[in-house]
């Protein structure tokens, strides 16, 4: 069991070293998590409302709010975004390179913040939204994810690439139809701006099988046990 567990651990290690931009983020977003819950609700929403992306603070420090949203976790634990950025953020910046991994990152982010915004500024223009709308909390990193779900189709084999994609706008485009708030604009929006990062991956040639991955995965756990338990056998036989 330890030796099993030792392998799985050397592995995944091996796998985080390609992607140090994804395991930084993770540990500043844990940080953050651990602060904002150990201290007083007033003091949360304070340090939260100085670090969102909405209309009244990207006008008086964009560059600020929009790097410091980025660091804070809004709805769902830490763990689920652990997982979701195994899942997304670490493939792609492997396959990627951090640099133009954090190009994808920077571009969803920033781009979906302002044309989520702007639709927010148009409402409130034309009276379909109250003005204290410009004060709202927005902060997190679901922005950035949607976008680097969206690329990580260029990096997919055929026809799994297409089944991906058509999950990604569904799981986004849904809430746009069903609600049209101003964070499901902000999703998709993302999720476009994903995709027309293609100049950033058309060199990387779509040849992830994430089936036969997940089948290579599943045999060499199996080859794994079967040689755990002769080791075990010739053991008990000396």
């Amino acid at each position: 069991m330890l030796h099993r567990l030792g392998t799985l651990l050397r592995a995944y290690w091996a796998f985080l070293r390609g992607a140090p931009g994804t395991c930084i983020w993770l540990v500043i977003l844990f940080a953050t998590t651990v602060f904002i819950r150990h201290v007083s609700p007033r003091l949360a929403h304070h340090i939260l409302e100085r670090r969102s992306t909405n209309l009244h603070y990207l006008a008086i420090d964009p560059i600020q709010v929009l790097i410091s949203s980025a660091l804070y976790i809004a709805g769902g634990g830490w763990f689920l975004y652990f997982v979701l950025y195994n899942i997304f953020h670490a493939p792609v910046e492997r396959r990627l390179g951090t640099a133009r991994w954090l190009g994808v990152v920077a571009f969803a982010h920033v781009g979906a913040t302002y044309l989520s915004e702007g639709v927010l500024y148009w409402a409130i223009r034309h009276g379909h939204a109250p003005e204290r709308a410009k004060y709202t909390l927005d902060y997190g990193v679901s922005y950035a994810l949607a976008g680097v779900q969206a690329v990580l189709t260029y990096l997919l084999v055929r026809p799994w690439r297409y089944v991906y994609l058509a999950a990604v706008v569904l799981f986004y485009g849904l809430p746009l139809v069903q609600s049209r708030n101003f964070t499901a604009i902000g999703h998709f929006s993302a999720v476009l701006l994903g995709l027309a990062c293609y100049p950033l991956a058309w060199n990387q040639p779509g040849d992830w099988d994430p089936v036969g991955w997940l089948r290579d995965r599943w045999r060499l756990l199996r080859r794994s046990r079967a040689g755990h338990r002769s080791t075990r056998r010739e053991r008990s036989a000396s």
